[in-house]
């Protein structure tokens, strides 16, 4: 079987040429990588398998499924997110890792009610609110003083995906809070 072109054949798989040595720094090749790796469905597909059979806890506690429905199918989705605070108990903030173009972010904007799935506790029903930019910056910033080392090698993915940059201050990141709402008193 014969190759088209001088690369080999991994890279024309994903369609993209390999990053020369001279073009970017090792760290914004690897942010590249990384910005690839989450564009890969069965790869980012694998966690939710995880929370649906009950494992959630095994990926920790900064991350959460959530379940949304479909703004044109009304199907259930399903996403796991990290979880970029915890403000207070029953409330979630993340960040839309792929600005407004994320599927999932599109359908919580046309239907903020929401399940949370968070650990191996059943499903709690929410309600998604996007923040202001002031509590956007306040959330990153606390993130970022949280998990440095977290932030240090997220930002530069952030960055890949989004295509901008990205800081703790006036960003064009949306980030959103997930509140949990309590459920109805039985009688």
């Amino acid at each position: 079987m014969r190759r088209a072109g001088p690369w080999p054949a991994r890279y024309l798989l994903t369609g993209r040429r390999p990053l020369s040595s001279s073009s970017a720094s090792p760290r914004t090749a690897l942010a590249a990588w990384a910005a690839r790796l989450l564009r890969t469905r069965w790869i980012v597909r694998v966690p939710v398998g995880l929370y649906r059979a009950r494992l959630g806890f095994l990926l920790g506690s900064r991350l959460l499924m959530l379940e949304h429905t479909g703004r044109k199918s009304g199907a259930r989705r399903y996403v796991v997110l990290e979880v970029v605070g915890h403000p207070r108990p029953g409330s979630y903030v993340v960040v839309s890792g792929f600005g407004d173009r994320a599927q999932w972010f599109r359908n919580v904007r046309a239907d903020p009610r929401v399940r949370v799935f968070a650990g191996s506790r059943r499903p709690t029903p929410a309600t998604a609110r996007l923040l202001s930019t002031v509590e956007a910056a306040a959330a990153l910033t606390a993130y970022a003083a949280r998990h440095p080392r977290a932030w240090a090698s997220l930002k530069p993915v952030l960055e890949a995906t989004l295509g901008a940059q990205v800081d703790t201050t006036g960003t064009s990141l949306p980030v959103i809070a997930f509140d949990l709402t309590a459920k109805p008193a039985t009688t």
